[in-house]
């Protein structure tokens, strides 16, 4: 495989693996690839223990914007610069001061409320009667009103910023769609430079005000701000509301793992972690890094200025850390699944997420015991051009 090979990140039907990325996997662990827009040719590692490698590794940069980059998108918006593509140790001065609310302490406080919201939206899907759009009802506003409460976002502005994550968080296709996103994207941070000037003058028992805290104090400047609350309020939304109905959509369609969950609740947690490594929620693969000396990976030579990619997704499927990675397996054994991410970029909210999916598989697995999909199979719509995998709804009865 000496020649690079084109990825052209097609869209996928339902959770398919994608196959690029398994032959990749398999016959190349390391290798170079094209992808289609940007200059250049990049690496695209697979494994696990070489995908920990580089990402923890400091000879790999993330202080990438501005660079000619190989890229999967023509149009490259960044939501969260002053995390994402930012190297230590600014990355953890930002990242230090949104950490402690994610704290496990901090989410099992965090539980009693997640639930009280989870059971509000649920008593609302069983008085509208089936069938009904699981997505609608449950996934979507769920996630949607925990991080906008962890935040400090008020009810009435949570419609809108659920929309301008829609739009940022969808690959712009065009020219059009990419001024579009722009627009979104001022937009969004106009609202946020608001909302922080708000709890500036009278703060509150959120994320914001403790953001704004650390404005004043040095820590972070306006900039970081945005950056940040941009990133909490869109993202969390986004990447749960995908996550989770990934999850109901992979038991729904295995009635056996579902009926396990009903006369195992306490198998919840496990059940949570093992979907979350086995569900190829990311479309395509995330954010390059740069190697700024030579590096050996994977017994492959990466020079310094190369781009590399790797992929999370693939490293959880890897069969020489998980045998049969293919098969959803709630008393797998081995080391932690990587769907968070590893390293210093590590997601800042995986116990969020893993807390809000705990809630509502137990919930919804004990209050409509016979929940089913309302429609066959193949005819659940799933989006396209997005950067986290998901379908369109899901229509179930009980």
């Amino acid at each position: 495989m000496n020649c690079p090979r084109l990825y052209d990140v097609a869209d996928l039907p339902a959770l398919e693996f994608d196959p690029f990325l398994r032959k990749s996997l398999q016959d190349a662990p390391v290798s170079r690839i094209r992808l289609p827009h940007g200059e250049g040719d990049c690496w695209l590692v697979t494994r696990y223990a070489d995908v920990r490698f580089v990402t923890s590794d400091p000879r790999f940069s993330r202080d990438i914007v501005g660079l000619p980059i190989p890229k999967m998108t023509k149009h490259f918006i960044p939501l969260d610069r002053a995390v994402s593509f930012v190297d230590p140790p600014d990355h953890a001065r930002v990242r230090a001061v949104v950490a402690p609310a994610f704290t496990q302490r901090n989410m099992e406080r965090l539980r009693p409320q997640a639930q009280a919201i989870l059971d509000r939206l649920v008593d609302r899907l069983l008085e509208s009667g089936p069938p009904a759009d699981l997505i609608h009802h449950v996934t979507s506003p769920f996630p949607l009103d925990v991080v906008s409460e962890v935040v400090g976002i008020p009810a009435s502005d949570r419609g809108r910023v659920r929309d301008w994550a829609q739009t940022l968080l969808t690959r712009a296709s065009d020219q059009a769609a990419a001024e579009r996103a722009r627009q979104v994207k001022e937009a969004a941070r106009g609202y946020f430079r608001e909302l922080a000037a708000q709890r500036r003058a009278e703060p509150r028992n959120d994320l914001m005000s403790a953001m704004v805290a650390a404005v004043g104090a040095g820590r972070i400047d306006d900039e970081e701000l945005l950056a940040l609350a941009t990133l909490m309020g869109l993202n969390g939304w986004h990447a749960v509301r995908n996550n989770t109905s990934n999850m109901m959509y992979a038991l729904l369609t295995r009635p056996r793992l579902m009926d396990r969950l009903r006369s195992e609740p306490q198998l919840v947690p496990q059940a949570v972690d093992e979907l979350l490594r086995w569900i190829p929620h990311k479309h395509g693969v995330g954010q390059p890094r740069i190697a700024t000396e030579d590096v050996e990976v994977g017994g492959v030579l990466i020079r310094k200025g190369e781009f590399v990619y790797v992929s999370y997704v693939t490293a959880n499927w890897d069969e020489q850390v998980y045998p049969e990675p293919d098969r959803i397996d709630f008393d797998r054994k081995g080391p932690p699944h990587i769907a968070f991410g590893y390293g210093p970029h590590f997601c800042v909210g995986p116990l969020l997420a893993r807390m809000e999916s705990e809630v509502l598989l137990s919930t919804l697995v004990r209050r409509l015991p016979a929940m089913r999909l309302a429609v066959p199979q193949d005819q659940v719509r799933w989006q396209t051009d997005v950067l986290i995998r998901g379908p369109v709804d899901l229509p179930v009865a009980w």
